[in-house]
């Protein structure tokens, strides 16, 4: 899970068998606690999201709040990058 603010988005596409795709990032800054202490945490996460999930996200303004549910995965196989697939996606106020 990662909440936080749809930060960037690109174009609704549609994969051959017609199933939306989009990707974006999502801008999350929080307080962690490690060893005890507090930790700022800040990221941008870029994400794909496929079907439902996608059409969901595209209906967003840039600065929305949204709460995704998903896995990590390398961008390629032949990649280093990190990307979030997400299966679930709703808007929140992070």
């Amino acid at each position: 899970m990662l909440t936080g603010r749809l930060d960037t988005m690109g174009a609704l596409r549609h994969t051959p068998a017609g199933v939306p795709a989009l990707e974006f990032r999502v801008a999350h800054v929080s307080t962690q606690i490690e060893a005890g202490l507090p930790r700022r945490v800040s990221v941008s996460m870029p994400c794909l999201a496929m079907g439902t999930p996608a059409s969901a996200v595209s209906r967003l303004a840039l600065g929305s709040g949204l709460r995704l549910e998903g896995f990590l995965a390398q961008r390629t196989a032949a990649s280093s990058q990190v990307i979030l697939h997400v299966t679930g996606a709703s808007p929140e106020a992070a």
